[in-house]
């Protein structure tokens, strides 16, 4: 038996402008077609033929922005050179930050835990909290976590 060997891409979709500081509404539906749009006008048929089978986004986060993505490791530079040149979605401007690229969704997994803490440290600085208060925050990491651990290939 010859097993699927994928790439996962931890994505930030930082939001410019009017959206800056406040939870995006997108859902993983509309950045999956909007990278289907991007490796399209980018890399034409040939691009999107080599990625369109395993692409797909597996979780979004809208309050921390980060979205992890699978795609066949053959291609997954396309997949990559697809979401570097995205600057919309849905209306919404973005600029995408690659945080990070693993070999197994493990990896993507522990990488997103990690990125989702320093966002949530970051959030509570600008707002002056300590760290031992607890807010909705201390929520959004748990429940986060847990769905994030729930992950499976």
């Amino acid at each position: 038996m010859v097993r699927f060997k994928n790439r996962w891409l931890l994505v930030e979709l930082i939001p410019v402008g009017e959206q800056q500081g406040n939870p995006t509404r997108l859902e993983a539906k509309q950045i999956w077609a909007a990278l289907r749009e991007s490796i399209q006008k980018y890399f034409g048929d040939v691009g999107w033929g080599s990625v369109s089978h395993s692409l797909t986004v597996k979780y979004f986060s809208p309050t921390t922005s980060i979205c992890i993505i699978r795609v066949a490791r053959d291609h997954h530079r396309v997949a990559r050179g697809g979401v570097t040149l995205l600057d919309s979605i849905e209306g919404i401007r973005i600029v995408p930050y690659v945080i990070d690229i693993s070999g197994t969704i493990k990896h993507a997994q522990l990488s997103a835990i990690e990125h989702n803490r320093k966002v949530i440290a970051q959030y509570r600085a600008r707002a002056q909290t300590s760290a031992s208060y607890q807010d909705s925050y201390d929520d959004y990491l748990e429940a986060s976590t847990n769905e994030i651990q729930a992950l499976r290939d």
